[in-house]
């Protein structure tokens, strides 16, 4: 009987090891991404409107974070560091835009602070439902999903769960925008 427990225990934890390994959210490498959405952009030049970010992009080299949680750090930094990746590789008309999947009431006032405390000059915050956009199926266990997409065929997916996003994650992230826009 404590064999067959045991057995059963070593199980449910290799199985749930291998469900976060291998985290799937939003579109996959080689997929189209699914279509316009039209979330309330919190700064850029749409700032307090619903626009379609996905639509302004169009075949451009593209970033699209869908997240959780607004109070992730890691989440912030990769923020950051793409922001700066935006302002070196202007060039290449490079897009990158953070989808915050929530209904929390007052998640506009804290990215609108975020995105001031962060000086962020090219990424746009956007707010969407809880779900996401139906199209793009992010997975609720999902606390980041990352698309990196260019002539809206995506190149690269990064999905993690909520806290396993980390710095190397992030320079992974990094290096798949910076092949897109060389």
């Amino acid at each position: 009987m404590i064999r067959k427990l045991m057995a059963a225990a070593i199980v449910v934890t290799l199985s749930g090891l291998a469900f976060a390994a291998d985290l799937k959210s939003g579109p996959q490498a080689g997929d189209k991404v699914p279509g316009p959405f039209h979330p309330l952009n919190v700064n850029g030049e749409d700032a307090g409107k619903k626009a379609c970010l996905y639509c302004k992009a169009g075949d451009d080299p593209t970033v699209a974070i869908f997240a959780r949680s607004s109070d992730d750090a890691a989440l912030q930094k990769l923020i950051a560091m793409l922001d700066e990746v935006n302002t070196k590789y202007a060039k290449a008309d490079l897009n990158t835009f953070v989808v915050f999947c929530s209904s929390e009431d007052k998640l506009e006032p804290k990215l609108k602070d975020l995105a001031e405390k962060a000086k962020l000059k090219k990424v746009v915050l956007a707010i969407e439902t809880a779900e996401g956009p139906e199209k793009y199926a992010i997975s609720k266990d999902a606390d980041v999903t990352v698309l990196v997409y260019k002539d809206r065929t995506v190149v690269a997916n990064h999905s993690f769960a909520k806290g396993k996003l980390t710095d190397k994650d992030s320079e992974k992230v990094v290096a798949d925008v910076v092949k897109i826009v060389k």
